[in-house]
Order: structure tokens, then sequence, then C-alpha cells
């Protein structure tokens, strides 16, 4: 990437930085627009995380806010919106800028190991929008500047910091004779990391609260914007929030403001000198549906488009893999039964599900059913909706796919090798003692029972059954597994040799059958290659005597053994 083009914004999050040092923006100013046009009192935001749901957030702070410096003096931001869409919106917009006090924070600090140290960040997190907002203290009250200093310095009780941005909004509209706009970014990260904690009740308490006081009845609120991943529900966190206006990925509300879509994935390809790329972008990381628009991950976007430009990797990633909500995902589905690790697969090879879906839920809720499972993973951002209906019995169905590749690979290469993780947990003695005593009918039972308790796929070729009997067998104790070595005339899938060279050692070779009638057929072609190429010369060569030859096929899940001395 050369210097007469942008540098690519990759984890910057501040407006005001993203502007000022000259990164690639993607104009999505007119969310302002929409904002104040829709007059929303309370907006949750539900998007899949690394959606750009922080910047948003940056980016309404830095329009709305009457920004002041630590002595009160003004500081025009007018500057860092020149030639962007929301300044040709009209006066009827441009008139709320620079004109309310804003509180802005995030719960993210909230992810400790307890309660108390959770409190104890998000406390942190206030009193720094505290001191952020000082200069009001000069027109405070003794009492109100005593309260108001007790948290700034970090020494409220917990009950304080409950009510702390509805006294925080007092005290603005007190300095501003305003009322003030809220914006809390990644509410449900604490509760998300309390229930894997062990803390979730204390946190739904502390939140519920929090919140009530800063949403429901604050008299000093102009509006609130709240951001997470899940919309968490009513019952449990907005009680009686009768002003919560909910915009989910499946609203067509402000449906473009969070990703990116295919017209800006197009123009910043071009810009960087990458239109041949376009297709890979779009294969990889294109295909979410958000309300009825097509959106790309921005994340991952960006990422590829630096890595290539600067020469990083020709090849795309998956960027988004560690960014969400593996913990849960992963407890979801070593909970998965048989059919729903058909369902699974089924995915995998590019089906699609139908299952029903209810925006709201609770982390404690999580598990009770597989049905929260897909909606969990829906919201979350690991499918893509396809269709929807409603029944005779007011349910929303939900007809749903993997969006593309990058989430795809995930599948294949996470959620399959969670299940392989829970197999070699497993008691393998079976399994050993069975390939040890060239007990082949045995071995097939072993396999076979292993097999159902896996994550495969159509397209499975002889390497995933390779790295698969390669886990399996590599733990057995007093052997050495070695894996696609060097050996007579080409490659041995996997060679299996005793410490002690009194014992007999294996070659064994896979093959995949396209169907079950053809394993055996494919079985004894895996035997033959072993002879026919001499596979067990290096065993032979290393002073072992006796060289047994396994060939094992496979098909999806069924797989056929034979053995040869």
């Amino acid at each position: 990437m050369g210097y007469d083009r942008k540098p690519l914004p990759v984890g910057v999050d501040d407006f005001e930085k993203l502007v000022t040092r000259g990164y690639y923006f993607i104009d999505k100013t007119n969310l302002m627009r929409d904002l104040l046009d829709l007059k929303g009192d309370v907006n949750l935001f539900t998007r899949p995380r690394r959606f750009g749901k922080t910047l948003n957030m940056s980016m309404l702070q830095y329009f709305f806010e009457d920004m002041r410096d630590r002595d009160g003096g003004i500081i025009d931001n007018t500057g860092l919106f020149e030639g962007l869409e929301i300044m040709h919106a009209g006066e009827a917009y441009l008139s709320h800028m620079g004109k309310y006090p804003v509180i802005n924070m995030t719960l993210k600090a909230g992810k400790r190991p307890t309660f108390e140290s959770a409190c104890t960040q998000i406390g942190w997190q206030i009193a720094m929008e505290y001191e952020r907002h000082s200069y009001v203290l000069e027109a405070l009250s003794e009492s109100d500047r005593d309260q108001y200093k007790k948290i700034m310095g970090r020494h409220g009780a917990l009950d304080d910091y409950c009510a702390s941005l509805q006294f925080l909004s007092k005290c603005l509209e007190i300095y501003y004779g305003k009322k003030t706009i809220i914006l809390i970014d990644e509410y449900d990260v604490p509760l998300e990391n309390a229930y894997l904690r062990g803390f979730y009740q204390q946190m739904v308490d502390f939140v519920r609260s929090f919140f009530e006081a800063a949403l429901k009845t604050n008299t000093s609120l102009e509006f609130a914007v709240v951001t997470g991943c899940l919309r968490i529900s009513k019952e449990s966190i907005f009680t009686g929030l009768n002003n919560l206006e909910t915009i989910s990925i499946l609203d067509n509300r402000y449906d473009e403001y969070f990703g990116f879509t295919d017209s800006e994935v197009e123009a910043l390809c071009g810009y960087y000198g990458l239109g041949a790329q376009y297709d890979t972008v779009k294969n990889w990381y294109n295909g979410y549906i958000f309300g009825e628009s097509n959106v790309y991950n921005p994340w991952s976007v960006i990422r590829y488009v630096k890595d290539v430009s600067t020469g990083n990797s020709p090849f795309p990633k998956s960027y988004w893999a560690n960014t969400s909500s593996n913990s849960i995902v992963r407890k979801l589905i070593e909970r998965a039964d048989d059919s729903v690790k058909g369902e699974i697969e089924h995915l995998i090879d590019g089906g699609v599900i139908e299952k029903p879906v209810h925006e709201d839920i609770t982390y404690d809720e999580i598990y009770r059913t597989m049905d929260n499972m897909w909606n969990f993973m829906f919201f979350t951002g690991y499918f893509r909706k396809v269709e929807e209906r409603m029944d005779d019995n007011d349910i929303r169905w939900l007809t749903m796919r993997l969006p593309n590749r990058e989430v795809r690979y995930i599948f294949r290469e996470k959620v399959m090798s969670w299940f392989q993780e829970r197999i070699q947990e497993k008691d393998l003695t079976g399994l050993y003692t069975a390939f040890v005593n060239k007990d082949t009918a045995a071995l097939e039972e072993e396999l076979g029972q292993i097999m159902l308790e896996t994550i495969s796929s159509m397209d499975e070729n002889e390497s995933y059954y390779h790295g698969l009997m390669a886990g399996l067998l590599s733990p057995m104790k007093g052997y050495r597994t070695k894996s696609n070595r060097e050996a007579g005339k080409g490659r041995s899938d996997l060679f299996v040799k005793p410490v002690s060279r009194r014992k007999e050692a294996f070659v064994v070779e896979f093959k995949v059958a396209r169907k079950p009638r053809d394993l055996e057929k494919m079985a004894d072609e895996a035997i033959r290659q072993i002879e026919d190429r001499q596979y067990a010369a290096e065993i032979l060569d290393d002073g072992y005597e006796t060289v047994g030859k396994y060939g094992i096929a496979f098909c999806g899940k069924d797989c056929l053994v034979k053995f040869q001395a």
C-alpha cells in the first residue's frame, strides 16, 4: 500500500482519531439523521461483535455533544464532519450538532473474574466520565458537589454507582440547561461474563438497577442509545422500560449502518487496487442480512484488504473466528444430540435449517433447549436469514444457513475440533486394544462409535480422516505415531511404532469411498498401496522385525478396516 492511499482503521473505534489521522472511512453519518427522525427514547441496537457498534457510538458523541475541555471551554467538532453525508441532510438535522451534554461509556470493562472486580472496573469507567465532565462542579450545590466528587474519586458504594448516570445527567442539565444524551456500549458483556463466571444473578440485579435509574426514571434524559450482541429480556434487565425501542438484525430500521454494503466494499477494493480480489471478499465476508440489507463483516473486510494491500498475505483468513462468543457456543454445541449434529453437518455442506426464533433471551436460559442455541448463534452472527414465516400459533420461524466461507471455516475448524477434543477425552482403551491386537471387527466398532460422536461433512477428504486418526492414536501409551513421513516410494499416512523394537509396528493407510458399497474395495486398495510403494521399508530399516499393515476406508460415518501381516 503506497503512501498516496489512506491507512486502514484496523481496531480504530474513536471517530475523532479516525478522521484527524486520515484513515479510510465508510460514511455512516446518516445514522444521526435517522435517530432524529424516528425519535426513539431508548434505542437498543443488537448486532454481532466487530460490526462497528463502538465506532458509531463515538460518532454519535462527536456529533451531538456540546463538548468542553476540563476548564469548560467549548470544543468545536464541526470540522470532523466536513464533506460527510450528514452535512447535506439539512438544517433540521445540523441544528442538533454540538447542542447536548452527552454521557458515553462502555460496560466492556465488566469482563472480570468476580462480581466485585467487575463492579470496580465499571465504577472506574463511570468515574472517568465524571472526570471528563468535572467542569460542571462550579454549577452544583455543596451536597451535589460532594456526591459528584465521591463518585469521581472512586469512593462510591454500589448504590451510588447504580444511580450514577442518573445523577450525572441531572448535574449536566443543571450546567447546560438541557437534557442529556446517554450512550452505553457493550451492555451485555458483563452479563455474559457473569454467567460464565458464576455470579449472573448478582450482575443482573446491578445492571437492572443501573438501567432503571438511567433510562426509566431519569427526567434529565433526552434520549439514549444502547448497544450489545443480544436483546436480554425485558423481564430480567429492562423491567418496566416501556420507552425501549429494540433494533435487532431482523429490523429494517438502521439496517445499513452496521456492516458494509456491497457498493461500499466494491469502492474499498477499488481504492486499494484490489478489484481482482472483490469476488474473494464477497465469498468470504459477505452474506449477512440485517433487515432487508445484505452486508459484509466490516472487521474481516478491513483486515483482509490491509493484509493483501501491504503484502502481508494474499489469502483470505477467518479473522472473526476469535472475536465472537465462542465460550458459550462451544458449551452449547457440546450438548448437541445426534439430531443437532446432523443439522450442523447439513449447514457445513451448504444446507439450510428452519428454527423458531425469539429475540428475548437470558443467559441462564440459553442451555435449557437446543432452540436457544440456534437463537443465540443467529443473533451473534453465525447464520444468515434466508426467509421467515409466522405459523398458526404466532411463532416466528427462520430459515437459516451459514453466511459465507469465513463462518463455514469456523464451523469446520472450530466446531469440528471441539467435537474431536471431546472424543480424545474419552476412554480409548478399547480402541487401542483392538488396534494392537489386530482385531479388525472390534476396531471397526470402536471407530464407528467415535464417528457418530464427531462432526463431518460431505466433502471431507482423506486428510480429514487422517487428522482424526492421528489425533486418536497419538496418545497411545508405549507407541509413537508418525504422520506423513517419507518412506519407500511415497508417503505413508501413519506409522505407529512401539517403543520396544521387539513388538510389532504398523503402517496405516486411509482411503475415502464415495459409496458405502465401495468401502471394502478401497480398504483393499490401501493395503496394496502400502505393499506396492514399500511403506514398511523405513520401519524395517529402523530395526523392527514385524510390520503390520492397516488399510482403513471411510465413507461419511462408516468405516471398514482390513489388516495384513
